[in-house]
């Protein structure tokens, strides 16, 4: 799709000029060479080359550049592991520290503590952070770890990476933090935004009890109140054992997420108890003329405001010059055609058509758009909401009795009496005023934080959201507290955070007291991972795809976003989707909040339901704590090489299609 307004393209900060010419950087590796020999001629001049790609006119002319060069070269290896320790231990300190403050001054933002104040909405644009490394390349140590250790890319790691011992690929990824020198107002701009987008996703609450049908019934229990996407999908999830009665509310459902996307959703209606809205009509009451103006392109200003600053850093990154290499090159360590590929192969498999059939069956009826979200497959499908609601409200009435029982919920989920009460012990519980998610520690001295929402009390939602932000959150810890080097902490990418999460979620129900049973629980759970990546794949494509669009079109106003976006989502509706569902032109895939305020997260769930199929046979067939941890304490490797050390194969969905095959087959 074309932008239909011709208009300057943005101008975008310059590139701060360098100081040093060819003739001086090979200047200073010649003397380097002369004085320590050509053996270390290899490492000299890349080292040099590095420093002198992010040497700006600021930081001296070229003799000083060349005197900071020969003076700062570490010939000697044991003086040069030194130098990378104390490196490691105070950027852990230094990242630590900024980390919690950061989480103090978000607290009432990110927290159910009622309203935010004008200071504490001031106080989120505070940015400690966004100067630290531009104060670590005036103060030089930017360029000491740039003249001594390689900044690898992702082809080299791919490459050399099977050969790396932990001291390499430590040292090797404590040289990302300096791949790209981002001045600090592109930084402090590019949080600002995302912040602004995450505020207004986190009150974005529709008040259910207040829908009406055109005949004037409303079908939801009074106090309802759900945010989107999340709370409206697992709304929708829940309603498949409640036969009529529970369709009428999946296709209400329906008709909100479809305002919504195509910004049609009057803009009185959100988070208003006074306010009744039908969304198949689109009136509103109380309202003279029965209509109400729909909120302006609120939503996809947002969108192009997080585009519009994290797109501002591409004249830094000269390695990766677009956030969309940033994000699958830097980030995710695998490249974008290759993470298109991995979904559009479970996307065109033969086994979700078959599936698609089965799931008809079960209904009864042909599928409909939002069968997407299908969840008979799961146990959960069995039990109503309400059941769940009672079983959690009676265990967990509050946020602090899910703290209290987390050392005893993760003993049953298989850890051992001591490492359960080591996790529980660097987890802390709070009430989320959004939807929830898992914020981890930086230095290990401090704890992860486990954000849940808790609105009128912990629901079966809010629990198994919890379940979810647990699984982030051991990850968290074991990674950060349990491994051999701070500069390896975490995991490859978010999407192997995700798929921790995934597993942790999936054995909600066993913590309740439900567990699977038998044979036919397993390929249920095979059946309900091929259709969750089914469904998440679509979503990542629009993610992707709508990147590209903004990069294509970066003149663009939000209206024309908001065109562009509702046709990528049909398309790849139409593509991928059409032919099984039987309606075209549909925008659900676009639903998704993180969309707006996640900046090309979403494909991060797809690879994560992928690497989760292959991670959990491990942990069903060992003792799961000790197989979280050893996994967990792989560190940031390439997902390549993570993978074949956690599982023993490479990423592949394989596996995930040859489970579900399988299990299709033996229910025939």
């Amino acid at each position: 799709m074309k932008a239909k307004t011709p208009a300057a393209e943005p101008a975008l900060t310059p590139r701060p000029a360098s100081a040093i010419r060819p003739s001086a950087l090979k200047q200073a590796a010649s003397k380097l060479i002369e004085r320590h020999g050509v053996g270390h001629a290899p490492a000299i001049q890349r080292g040099v080359r590095q420093v002198a790609e992010r040497w700006w006119d600021s930081d001296g002319e070229e003799a000083a550049f060349e005197s900071f060069c020969v003076e700062q070269y570490v010939p000697d290896e044991a003086e040069r592991a030194k130098c990378f320790a104390r490196l490691e231990e105070a950027l852990e300190q230094v990242d630590g520290h900024l980390h919690e403050i950061r989480r103090e001054l978000h607290r009432p933002v990110d927290l159910d503590l009622g309203p935010v104040s004008r200071v504490d909405f001031l106080l989120q644009d505070v940015d400690l952070w966004a100067h630290v490394d531009e104060d670590l390349y005036r103060a030089k140590v930017a360029f000491l770890a740039l003249l001594n250790f390689p900044v690898h890319t992702l082809e080299e790691r791919l490459n050399q990476g099977p050969t790396w011992d932990r001291d390499a690929w430590a040292r090797s990824r404590m040289m990302d933090r300096f791949a790209e020198r981002v001045p600090a107002p592109v930084l402090q701009g590019i949080a600002r935004a995302i912040q602004a987008a995450d505020y207004y996703i986190a009150e974005y609450n529709i008040r259910m009890d207040r829908l009406r049908a055109p005949d004037g019934t409303g079908p939801f229990a009074s106090g309802l109140r759900l945010i989107s996407h999340w709370g409206l999908r697992d709304e929708l999830k829940s309603r498949y054992d409640e036969g009529a009665d529970g369709l009428r509310k999946q296709r209400m459902i329906y008709q909100v997420m479809r305002r919504i996307v195509r910004q049609e959703i009057p803009g009185a209606v959100r988070d208003d108890p006074e306010v009744r809205w039908c969304p198949e009509t689109n009136e509103i009451e109380p309202n003279g003329s029965g209509k109400s103006a729909r909120e302006p392109d609120t939503r996809y200003m947002h969108l192009l405001e997080v585009f519009r600053s994290v797109r501002s850093a591409d004249p830094f990154a000269p390695a990766a010059p677009t956030f969309i290499r940033r994000r699958f090159e830097l980030d995710r360590q695998i490249p974008e055609a290759e993470v298109e590929a991995l979904i559009r192969s479970v996307l065109e498999s033969p086994e979700v058509a078959a599936l698609a059939k089965r799931i008809a069956l079960r209904l009864g009826r042909p599928l409909e758009a939002f069968d997407i979200w299908y969840s008979g497959f799961m146990p959960r499908g069995a039990r109503s909401e309400e059941e769940l609601d009672r079983v959690v409200r009676a265990r967990y009435p509050t946020v602090a009795a899910f703290q209290e029982a987390l050392p005893e919920l993760l003993r049953s989920l298989g850890f051992a009496k001591e490492r359960a009460a080591w996790l529980a012990d660097r987890i802390v519980v709070d009430a989320a005023r959004g939807a929830g998610h898992a914020l981890g520690a930086a230095r290990r001295e401090d704890k992860a934080h486990l954000r849940t929402r808790a609105h009128g009390g912990m629901s079966y939602k809010s629990f198994n959201i919890a379940m979810h932000e647990l699984g982030h959150n051991v990850e968290q810890v074991f990674s950060l507290c349990g491994i051999d080097h701070w500069a390896l902490n975490g995991v490859p990418n978010t999407a192997f955070t995700e798929a921790f999460a995934f597993v942790f979620q999936s054995r909600d129900l066993e913590v309740l007291g439900f567990p699977p049973e038998g044979e036919a629980a397993r390929r249920n759970e095979a059946l309900q991972s091929l259709w969750a990546t089914y469904e998440i794949g679509g979503v990542s494509l629009v993610d992707m795809k709508v990147w590209n669009w903004m990069y294509a079109h970066p003149t663009a106003s939000a209206a024309e976003l908001r065109e562009a976006v509702v046709s990528i989502a049909r398309d790849v509706w139409n593509r991928w989707y059409a032919p099984i569902f039987g309606e075209r032109d549909v925008e659900l895939l676009a639903i998704y909040s993180h969309l707006i305020q996640a900046a090309l997260y979403l494909p991060d769930y797809a690879i994560g339901q992928i690497v989760a199929f292959q991670v959990a046979p491990r942990l069903k067939t060992g003792v799961f704590g000790e197989e979280v941890e050893r996994m967990t304490r792989l560190g940031r490797l390439t997902p390549d090489a993570w993978m074949r050390a956690a599982t023993g194969a490479p990423l592949s969905t394989g596996p995930m299609l040859e489970a579900a095959r399988a299990a299709l087959e033996a229910e025939r």
